[in-house]
């Protein structure tokens, strides 16, 4: 939720105003320096009232000033980071991220496992005196912190290039941009989160507590579908904003659409198919793959939030983001409501079932709003025709079948032979595109 605040929507609202403005630097200069200011601002009043920031993250006193460095430091990356995209730096930027992720689990592997073991066999050596009993909390604290503070270096160069001027009236405009993005963006966080507040608020402790393990396990196998369509949205939406002003961009849109339905399709069916496999290796204890059924559910819910992100360009190119904080708040409501009202009765079900209706009807809301004020000629049928079937053979695999893995694999198999023989000739394109 902080990173969602502390970004207050700048990101996108850098990637509209940089790609249709001529004078670049001005946006990156304005962006930088509302970042620099927000962020001071919420180091100062976070440090000065500790006690009161502690209680609000559920956290301990003593860890409140690393945490505030970490999401500092966070945040001062947000525009680097756009500015790369922006630029079309995929590669410096995944080799950036993924660093990050390296140097946060090689120092906890270091702090959590390698160090207690060196200070026992040398206690008079130099690393001993980094060792600390008791001290592991700290230690991923502090390999959090290097790792963010490692990667703001890597990431200094927008605002070593600025000329650091601002521009007030630019600025308004960003931020009326961006500030129904952040309410989609606290509205999506309550989507993500809150089913789980729910279930510990709403069953009894002991009940609760069962629950939310096995459907947080479970849900770890939508991490594909999330992945996916993460690493789709962070490629495809600094296009959606530079082709804005071309001749026709909603024909490109619409295409890119379809690209994001077919593989997410294959994405849902295949590990629907492969879900017993897969629960070996990412779900260990045995005693939660109880929770098993909710796994189609979270993983058609994923999709359909992914699709909702190709769908939501109208409002993010027309700048008419209000739209997107509509939609984002009325999916949060249905979450909301659903989990109170079901949750007593059927458990984790009701969440992921309050998680597909949010993000299917926010993908339906933002289709029809999006058609008569930016109209982009989808083909509807083809969507359909790709999830109906994705989903028809998903049932059948998991719920008709009992996850068999003969039929399911057939089923699979099936539908890459379909999704090969309609889709033949786009295939070709892109290899010899990609060849040439």
């Amino acid at each position: 939720m902080f990173n969602v605040v502390l970004a207050y929507g700048m990101e996108t609202a850098f990637f509209r105003f940089y790609s249709k403005s001529d004078d670049k630097e001005t946006v990156i200069s304005t962006s930088l320096i509302s970042i620099l200011a927000s962020t001071m601002l919420f180091m100062v009043v976070s440090l000065i009232f500790q006690d009161g920031m502690a209680r609000l993250l559920s956290i301990d006193p003593k860890y409140i000033k690393y945490v505030v460095f970490i999401l500092s430091l966070d945040a001062l990356v947000i525009i680097p980071f756009a500015w790369l995209r922006a630029n079309e730096r995929p590669l410096r930027y995944a080799v950036v991220k993924i660093l990050n992720v390296v140097i946060n689990f090689g120092l906890n592997v270091f702090f959590l496992l390698l160090l207690p073991g060196i200070a026992a066999s040398n206690p008079d050596g130099l690393l001993a005196a980094l060792y600390r009993p008791n001290f592991q909390i700290s230690y991923i604290i502090i390999a959090n912190l290097c790792a963010s503070g490692v990667t703001l270096l890597l990431m200094l160069k927008p605002y070593l290039i600025s000329r650091y001027t601002f521009d007030d009236k630019l600025w308004k405009q960003m931020m009326k941009y961006a500030i129904p993005v952040l309410i989609a963006g606290v509205a999506f966080t309550i989507n993500e989160v809150f089913d789980r507040v729910m279930l510990e608020a709403l069953l009894p402790e002991e009940i609760a507590n069962k629950e939310v393990g096995m459907y947080n396990a479970c849900v770890k196998l939508a991490l594909f579908m999330t992945l996916f369509s993460t690493a789709f949205r962070m490629g495809i939406e600094p296009f959606f904003f530079s082709h804005a002003g071309t001749a026709n961009p909603q024909k490109a849109y619409a295409q890119i659409t379809n690209y994001f339905v077919v593989l997410g399709s294959v994405i849902l069916l295949g590990v629907v198919v492969f879900a017993d496999v897969l629960k070996v290796l990412f779900v260990k204890n045995p005693a939660y793959w109880e929770a098993m059924s909710v796994v189609p559910i979270i993983l058609l819910a994923s999709f359909f939030l992914g699709i909702y992100h190709n769908l939501s360009v109208w409002y993010k190119v027309t700048d008419k983001t209000r739209y997107g904080a509509f939609i984002s708040v009325f999916g949060a409501l249905i979450t909301i409501v659903v989990n109170y009202i079901f949750i007593p009765y059927i458990g984790y079900m009701a969440s992921a079932i309050a998680t597909l209706m949010a993000y299917g009807s926010m993908m339906v809301l933002s289709y029809y709003l999006g058609k008569s004020r930016y109209p982009v000629p989808y083909n509807f049928r083809k969507i359909v025709f790709y999830l109906g079937v994705s989903i028809l053979f998903s049932i059948l695999s998991f719920y008709i079948f009992d996850r068999n893995l003969i039929v399911g694999s057939i089923l699979f198999l099936l539908f890459l032979g379909l999704v090969y023989k309609l889709e033949k000739d786009t295939l070709t394109q892109i290899f010899l595109r990609q060849k040439n």
